[in-house]
């Protein structure tokens, strides 16, 4: 588990053009090799108390450890929610040569 460990994070938008947006800007900035856009769905939830029902889409980004937090960043920025939902998972495996890419795609761009 080192910087180039490879991560599905999952992140939440308020619609599927927001999270389409988002995705496309991290894969264009090399902060995810891929991202799916998830079509809309129903979120259940608390917030400020309340309890909360509303149609949101998500997307799943794949990168690396390293590019994690820069990741976590940029989606702050483009997200028109007060708190996405940015929550990193580990790929506990997968084909070799995929995950290479991912690696390779998500890399930092040498300057």
């Amino acid at each position: 588990m080192g910087e180039d460990e490879v991560l599905l994070v999952y992140v939440t938008a308020a619609t599927v053009e927001e999270a389409k947006r988002i995705g496309r800007t991290l894969v264009e900035e090399r902060l995810a090799a891929c991202v799916n856009v998830l079509a809309s769905h129903t979120a259940i939830y608390r917030w400020q108390g309340r309890l909360e029902e509303s149609a949101e889409s998500a997307l799943i980004a794949k990168t690396t450890r390293s590019r994690l937090a820069a990741l976590s960043v940029r989606v702050r920025a483009l997200s028109s929610y007060a708190l996405p939902a940015i929550l990193a998972l580990p790929a506990a495996g997968g084909d070799a040569e995929f995950l290479a890419w991912v690696r390779a795609e998500a890399a930092e761009p040498v300057a």
